[in-house]
């Protein structure tokens, strides 16, 4: 799985629990698939095309995503700090 897909994932998982607990539960990141924000209340998620050339497009403006960044929604906004949350919700910097 691409780089890109994981970010785009990773953020889809995030702003869509941002409004609930923290939760102790890992995701199922599916390889081949790729998750979109599209503003507030607007998730969606298709399957990539498998192509070399939709893969080599996809990562020529991917941007890894560093270890222990936290996703958030803030005024309708997705957001992301370095850092991580404790088991009872709380942000810190490790």
């Amino acid at each position: 799985m691409n780089i890109l897909s994981k970010t785009l994932i990773t953020a889809a998982a995030f702003a869509t629990v941002a409004t609930t607990a923290f939760s102790q539960s890992a995701w199922e990141i599916k390889s081949g698939m790729a998750y979109m924000y599209g503003g507030p209340g607007k998730m969606s998620s298709m399957a990539m095309a498998a192509t070399p050339k939709n893969h080599d497009a996809m990562m020529k403006n991917a941007k890894k995503v560093p270890d222990n960044t936290v996703f958030f929604m803030n005024n309708g906004q997705l957001y992301s700090a370095s850092g991580m949350l404790d088991p009872t919700g709380n942000f810190y910097i490790p």
